[in-house]
């Protein structure tokens, strides 16, 4: 197995650099010194509270209009589809879950912001970067309060036919189409509303534009409450399979203490072996410091070997004593050889000055042929001196 391979699928769907976005209160023109006097300590409260805001974001190559949901999130929707005939965009913002992450979508200058998201590119462009950004490339610098997630749909012949996600301090590129942004979304309606496409039949599709998996996404980035009960929804034994891990990814790299309570739950009562070794990777992606003892007893301890398998090589990515030491102990003791080689192939992932030897130590040592030739396998792909030192040894005696 070749690592970058292996990694190819994190790398794809990662779309995760940081983003910094500003607040600017703006005094206008007062008729008098008490309007005056009102709108400052207005502005103060404001900036005190950090407030969010639903502001229109920068967009650029579009038809741009302001309108305010009226009833219901669904209800204006679903207006503006029955007249959606030629494509548009339709946007709107609401809180982003906090975390060292965020959403940028397009153009990432590592350090400098988010640069610009084209819409109508055929390539939805996720990066990631460090949080770096001090309200460089144009973005402004956001003093207080939550950041905000901007979910956006595109719609043609009266249809959604694409869902994105992009920081707020994206330049949003629309390709010359209409964009239509509304305020006064709620966040509970805005889950609500993505949930009914993360349970079409589109999410089973593995086009391109999977507006199912981009609903998922926007719920999965999104800080309300209501978001972690639908995911919470979406991981149920019920659920299809596909739901199911694209879920766990999700619970494992944006949702924090709620997600990983959750993956514990599923790593052990998940009807699928397949969707356990994906909540493997899943826990490998989260920075809640438990998630990394749930790997080690899922290599220990899960009844498939090939989730024990992926368990360890996701170990390996987080390297460390802990993963040395159960990798060693499944070389060891796990009744299933397949289950050693793959542990044998984790070690080849740590670290050289970790791997190395104790791939050294199994080639030497270990009672099974299988596994003893497995270690010098990965041993010559190292091209390290130890392990040229040790093929001479065995060579000339």
């Amino acid at each position: 197995m070749n690592r970058s391979n292996a990694l190819s699928k994190t790398r794809r769907i990662f779309g995760l650099a940081m983003m910094a976005s500003g607040i600017f209160c703006t005094i206008s023109q007062f008729t008098n010194g008490r309007g005056l006097r009102a709108s400052f300590s207005q502005g103060l409260a404001y900036a005190a509270t950090g407030q969010a805001t639903d502001d229109m974001p920068q967009v650029q190559s579009a038809q741009a209009e302001t309108r305010a949901v009226r009833g219901t999130l669904e209800a204006t929707f679903r207006g503006i589809l029955t007249q959606a005939e030629k494509p548009e965009w339709v946007g709107y913002s609401v809180d982003e879950i906090a975390g060292d992450r965020s959403m940028c979508c397009g153009n990432w200058n590592d350090g400098a912001g988010c640069g610009t998201c084209r819409l109508e590119n055929d390539h939805d462009n996720w990066t990631s970067g460090s949080k770096k950004n001090d309200g460089q490339a144009g973005g402004t610098i956001k003093l207080e309060g939550s950041r905000r997630l901007v979910v956006l749909f595109r719609v043609e012949a009266k249809q959604v036919d694409r869902i994105r996600v992009a920081s707020e301090d994206c330049t949003l590129d629309a390709g010359g189409l209409p964009f239509v942004w509304l305020t006064g979304v709620k966040p509970s309606e805005s889950v609500a509303f993505l949930t009914t496409y993360v349970q079409g039949a589109e999410f089973e599709r593995h086009e391109h534009h999977n507006i199912g998996q981009g609903a998922l996404s926007a719920i999965a980035m999104q800080a309300d409450a209501s978001a972690d009960r639908a995911m919470e929804s979406f991981v149920h034994p019920d659920q299809r399979e596909e739901l199911r891990r694209q879920a766990a990814f999700w619970l494992g790299v944006a949702r924090g203490k709620e997600g990983l309570n959750t993956l514990l739950r599923m790593a052990k009562s998940d009807p699928s072996s397949d969707v356990r070794a994906h909540v493997a990777f899943a826990l490998s992606v989260s920075h809640e410091p438990a998630a990394i003892e749930e790997i080690i007893r899922m290599a220990h301890d899960d009844t498939s070997s090939h989730v024990r398998g992926q368990a360890l090589f996701w170990l390996a990515q987080k390297a460390g004593k802990k993963a040395v030491g159960t990798i060693s102990g499944a070389i060891e003791n796990d009744p299933d050889t397949d289950v050693k080689k793959k542990a044998v192939f984790a070690l080849s992932q740590l670290p050289k000055d970790e791997g190395v030897p104790k791939l050294i130590e199994v080639a030497q040592t270990n009672r099974n042929p299988e596994v003893r030739k497995q270690a010098m396998f990965w041993l010559g792909q190292s091209n390290d001196p130890r392990a040229l030192q040790f093929f001479e040894k065995v060579l000339l005696k």
